[in-house]
């Protein structure tokens, strides 16, 4: 009896038939397809030419079209394609094996070091958290960066974007903070930079001690920009499952800007309307819908700090992308193309830039001494251009006299190399003696 009923249950899970749409259109991203229904978010495949299958999945619909787009750049699509539902493939396993590897937004490995899985699963979507139940911001983060750490401390869950222009030191910064900070887990997004790139960041960024506690995804530029928007949503997964595991995360995503520009191309190929600089209006919804799975969870001992760099178009600080970025993350370290351009590297722009809390994490005395720091900085930047004429006369103003003759010990703490360590605690001590 218990046989004949499992034979009839193993019957009873097989199909009966196998639901196929055909491939009626193809135009730019995106391609069309009729006589299968799929839900939006759900994977397919679509038969090549030569009897190959490429993933796909469903992003839209329209009466009894379904909408599709590729998650790489292919050739070889006909008229009349097959086009079949993938079943819920359940989701990735994950664990402590993921550190040391490098995946692509699907979480496959491309680093040739065998397959991947652990005894976790692992949902793609960023999780969302309760903002009632995260853990509050309440110690300090060193990510060895001097004029970070002292000027502008950052906290353990804190979310901050590295705000520049092209070329002026960003990627390299972000290098600095991944070998100095001190995480347990360091994930790494790779999204939409160069693929020359990919292979330095980890080869000379991370190296082999760095590569060992981070998992690495990558989507460069040659990328389908759905596989980009996976990437970007996939390193915030696996974030957030070493987080809740109770791990000290390091989470870095270079770049959110590439992340909008892919959201850009999928709704402008789904008929968006552009908006404000040729970005549709969903791409600002849907920012702050992944920068607030990053930061802190429920797990008392688990953190997420995440760093962000944005790219500002032509220097502009008002970049609709910069502008949305400053305002929903916990602080901004805006890059100067000027301190570059005189060799200050690295090239941070103290007074533009703030963190959010700061407050909650630093000394008082640190504090009081970053606020004369910054203040002596300011009113260096108002008589900068009389001093190589000659035209500043000493003695009018005590304070200016004073940011005038610190100005060299000052702008000597800013600058840092880029395999110069600067723990927390030295920084702390070296301002404190330089605003004594």
């Amino acid at each position: 009896m218990i046989a004949e009923a499992l034979r009839r249950l193993e019957l009873g899970q097989v199909p009966v038939a196998t639901p196929t749409g055909r491939l009626v259109g193809a135009s730019g991203l995106l391609l069309e397809s009729t006589g299968c229904p799929l839900r939006t978010g759900q994977r397919c495949q679509i038969e090549l030419g030569d009897g190959q299958w490429i993933d796909a999945q469903a992003v839209g619909f329209k009466n009894d079209i379904s909408y599709l787009m590729p998650f790489k750049h292919t050739d070889g699509l006909a008229t009349g394609a097959r086009v079949l539902p993938v079943p819920d493939r359940g989701l990735l396993r994950i664990g402590s094996s993921w550190l040391g590897r490098i995946v692509n937004g699907l979480g496959e490995p491309i680093d040739g070091l065998g397959r991947l899985g652990g005894e976790h699963t692992l949902d793609p979507r960023p999780p969302k958290v309760n903002p009632l139940k995260k853990q509050p911001v309440h110690e300090r983060l060193d990510v060895g960066v001097r004029a970070i750490n002292g000027l502008l401390t950052l906290g353990r869950g804190q979310r901050v974007g590295l705000m520049a222009g092209s070329g002026v030191g960003k990627s390299v910064l972000l290098g600095l903070i991944t070998r100095q900070t001190v995480a347990d887990v360091v994930v790494v997004g790779l999204i939409g930079e160069r693929g020359r790139e990919v292979r330095e960041f980890i080869d000379l960024s991370l190296g082999l001690a760095g590569l060992a506690r981070s998992v690495v995804v990558c989507a460069p530029a040659d990328e389908s920009p759905l596989m980009r928007l996976r990437a970007t949503e996939l390193c915030h997964s696996v974030a957030a499952h070493f987080r809740d595991q109770g791990q000290h995360v390091l989470l870095l995503v270079d770049s959110l800007t590439r992340y909008a520009m892919a959201r850009r191309e999928v709704a402008l190929a789904l008929g968006e309307p552009p908006a404000t600089r040729g970005y549709p209006p969903s791409v600002f919804g849907l920012l702050p819908q992944l920068v607030e799975s990053a930061g802190n969870g429920e797990h008392p001992q688990g953190s997420m700090s995440a760093i962000y760099t944005v790219l500002a178009e032509g220097d502009d600080q008002q970049d609709p992308v910069v502008d949305t970025a400053r305002a929903i993350l916990d602080g901004h370290i805006v890059l100067s193309r000027e301190l570059a351009e005189r060799g200050h590297y690295p090239a941070i722009d103290i007074a533009q830039s703030i963190s959010r809390c700061a407050a909650l994490v630093a000394p008082r005395e640190q504090q009081q001494a970053a606020r004369a720091f910054k203040a002596m900085v300011a009113r260096h930047a108002q008589v900068r251009e009389l001093l190589p004429l000659g035209a500043y006369v000493p003695g009018a103003d005590p304070a200016t006299d004073q940011a005038v003759q610190r100005y060299p010990q000052m702008e000597a703490f800013l600058h840092q190399g880029t395999h110069e360590p600067a723990p927390m605690a030295t920084v702390e001590q070296q301002l404190m003696e330089l605003m004594a």
